[in-house]
Formats: structure tokens, sequence, C-alpha cells
């Protein structure tokens, strides 16, 4: 299945001398486009998943509420923990100028992929229904979740592999591939879910299973062309298994940071995950609404991933090459234009809430909810995105520590402070605003952990 080509052979296009030298702010912006344009493609599915979603019914809406961060968990740990672990270990072996070793990184990186995601598989279908019911999921609610979550959860370690494979690539400069294969994989899985979850095109309804399917049957195929695609040495870097050979060291290159960074996402989602608690207390139609604005703000994150990923490679290479200076200049100037973007989002939706919530209800209580989360948390997107893309730089650098406790630091402020709001009685506004205060800490204490952590080759 594989083709031993040549170690030597030089990468083509973006190469390391390329992503060393050229100027920081127009290259992370040309490594960033693809992303964003896979992200676009993200957020169209998010958004037909929900609405099609909510034509089956305000059930199955807050029920995909109660699922939705479990899936962006895998999306994230695999994508952008563990994916930028990989992607840090490949893009430093290249700025070393070491091709062999980044390409025997790339096969660890897939095995480590594969066991990740029969991990989540396993803990998924074993305690998805107690971990629904124990964040509120009662009655038709919980078996709407239990529904799409058993369908969802089963094509894990293909979701890993895309992710996975996609890192690799990256890690090599190549944003052209992985983001095509993305947005191959979004399109299908809108057809797919759409006609499989509704009963289009001639297609038996199924519900939330069928709107699982679709994630199911396109990251399998994905999986599959990525793997394809690599094996056959057209890639930058070509999978050798014929002389592939356990190596512990590869392992320890790619988990050393890449398990530490997994506990940043695993916080986040943690994070929304005992705030959804808190939210279910206050009835269906404010889970609803929070569902709709907490969709947002995962999908946010994508965005942030883009230029996060983009100033990974040269980071990476930078370190590798000994240019730490340029390293961190490509680090603050990729959070700033984060900051940016999703500061000006945030902004719009905090005026005109309506602009995002009206595509997915018109019930007026939900509405309420999902405008009044806006009003509050959208002024914090800025900080937020300022937080995450410093994470993914600081994954380029293999120094993720700092960004970790940031992660940590909001959650602790979200456990505790909505805890003791809804102990005083707090509106769901009050909550909302706590939102706000958490994104901030989480923004500004990465920030800080960056200023204040030496990189070093």
């Amino acid at each position: 299945m594989t083709i031993d080509a040549p170690a030597d052979r030089p990468l083509p296009a973006a190469s390391a001398e390329r992503l060393l030298a050229a100027p920081i702010l127009p290259t992370l912006i040309r490594l960033a486009i693809p992303n964003v344009i896979a992200m676009v493609g993200t957020a169209v599915v998010a958004i037909a998943e929900t609405s099609y979603i909510g034509r089956l019914g305000t059930e199955p809406l807050a029920a995909i509420a109660l699922v939705f961060p479990f899936a962006m968990l895998t999306q994230m740990m695999s994508a952008g923990a563990m994916g930028g672990g990989v992607s840090s270990a490949v893009s430093r072996a290249l700025g070393a100028g070491d091709r062999t070793r980044a390409e025997v990184l790339a096969l660890h990186a897939i095995i480590i992929g594969i066991a990740a995601g029969l991990v989540f598989t396993l803990l998924m279908l074993l305690f998805g229904r107690s971990l629904y019911a124990l964040l509120g999921g009662r009655g038709e609610v919980l078996e709407q979740a239990c529904s799409y979550s058993v369908v969802l959860f089963s094509g894990a370690v293909s979701i890993w592999l895309v992710n996975t494979l996609a890192s690799v690539l990256r890690g090599t400069g190549d944003m052209v591939l992985p983001s095509a294969t993305l947005l191959g994989v979004a399109a299908l899985q809108i057809v797919i879910g759409g006609g499989l979850g509704l009963g289009l095109f001639g297609l038996p309804r199924l519900g939330m299973a069928g709107v699982a399917s679709g994630q199911l049957i396109a990251f399998s195929l994905g999986a599959l062309f990525l793997l394809v695609y690599m094996a056959s040495g057209h890639g930058r870097l070509t999978l050798r298994v014929k002389s592939f050979v356990f190596q512990r060291p590869m392992f320890v290159d790619i988990l050393k940071f890449g398990a530490m960074a997994c506990l940043s996402p695993l916080q986040s989602v943690l994070t929304i995950l005992i705030f959804t608690k808190i939210i279910a207390s206050y009835g269906v139609a404010t889970l609803a609404g929070y569902g709709i604005g907490s969709r947002l703000e995962f999908l946010l994150i994508p965005i942030a991933f883009a230029f996060g990923v983009a100033s990974i490679p040269m980071v990476g290479m930078a370190i590798g090459a000994g240019q730490v200076a340029r390293a961190r200049r490509v680090a603050w100037i990729a959070g700033a234009v984060s900051a940016l973007i999703l500061g000006l989002v945030g902004l719009v939706l905090a005026i005109w809430p309506s602009l995002w919530v009206a595509l997915f209800t018109s019930d007026p209580a939900v509405a309420a909810a999902a405008s009044s989360y806006f009003n509050w948390a959208g002024p914090g997107f800025a900080f937020f995105g300022l937080g995450v893309t410093l994470y993914f730089a600081s994954q380029g650098a293999a120094k993720v520590g700092g960004p970790v406790l940031a992660a940590t630091a909001r959650l602790l402020l979200v456990a505790i402070g909505g805890t003791a709001l809804i102990t005083s009685g707090a509106p769901a506004s009050a909550l909302f605003a706590l939102v706000l205060v958490a994104m901030v800490v989480y923004g500004l204490g990465t920030a800080a952990a960056i200023h204040l952590t030496r990189w070093v080759k």
C-alpha cells in the first residue's frame, strides 16, 4: 500500500526555507486562508445540522446541546490538541532538516490517532447515557441524545484519523489538501445527514440517528482518502509502512506535548458541561437557547484554529532552526489577527443577536435565552480568540503549560462562580455575564503565560 520514495526528496512549494524567511503576516494569511475556507464548511455543517434538528422538534434541539460538547471534544482533541502536537513534532523535525524523522513521526501519529479514537468510542458507548443524564437530560430529550450519540461515536476512529493525517500535512506547511478534504467531508455530511435525518431524496427518515450517520460516513470516506493519498507518495511526506519500526522516542515527542495540550480542550468542554448542567435547571427553553449560543462559541474556535494551526509550522520550524525571536513574533501576530476577527463577530452579535438566533428557532422563550447569551458573552469573544490562537502557537514551541493553566483558571471560575450564582437564585443573564468574565481571564492569562515563558530550540 505504500511507496518508499527516496528519503532525500525535497519539500515542494511551501518549504521550510520559505516558512523561515518569508514575511510573517502575509505568510500567516496565506497559510490560514485554506483553513478558514475549511472552517466555513464546518460552520455550514453546524448551521445546517442545527437547522434540520430544529425541524425535528424542541426535544432534539435540547438533546444536541447535551451531546455537542462531547462531539466537539473529539474534534478539538484530535485536530487541535493532539493534532497540534503532531504538527509541532513534524515541523520541528523539518526545521532541523530531518525529513526521515518527520516521516517516522507521521506513522507513530496514526497509531496514536487510532488508539485515541477507539478509547472515545468505548467510553461514549459505555457511559454516554449516564453523562447526558448527569447533565440534566430526561425523558425524550435523553432518548434523542442517546440515539444521536451511539451512531456518532461509533465512528470516532475515522474522526481521529482524518484530523491526525491533516495535522501531519499541516506540519509540512501544506494547508490546501487538508482543507480541501475537510470541505469534501463537510459537503457529504450535510447531504447524507440531512437526507437520512429528515427523509429527503427518497431516503428513510431516521431522525437523530440519521443526522449522526452523515458525520460517520463522511469522515470514514475522508480518512480513507488521506490514507491512500499519503501512502501513494504524492504528499510532502510518505507513509513508509514497509520500513516502519516502533520507536518509543517518537511517541514521546508527540505525546509529551500533545497529551498535555489535550488538557486544554478537556477543560474547555468541562467548562461547557458544568455550565450546561447549571443552565439545564432553568428549563428546556433556556437550555435550548444556550445550546444555540454555545454552538457559535464552538464555531468561533475553528476561526481561531485556522490562524492557530497556520502558526504551528511557522513557530515549529523557527524553533527547530533556532530562530526563537521569529517564532515569538509569529505567535503574537497570529493572536492579534484572531482577536480582531472574533472580537468583531462578538460585538455584532451582542448588538444584533437575531442575526444568528433566527436561523434556528422561532420560539420566543428559546430566542430570548439565546439573545441574552450573546448580549453578555459577545464582547468576550476577542479574548477567547486571543487565548485559543496563542495556545496553538505555544504548541509549535512545545511550551503548552502556561496556556493549559489559563484554561484551568477559566474552568474554576465558571465552576465556582456558577455554583455560587445558582445557589443565590441569580437569573440566567448573570450566568451569561460570568461567561464574559471567564473569556477575559482565559485570553489575558494565556497572553501572560506566553510573555513569561522562555522559548528555546
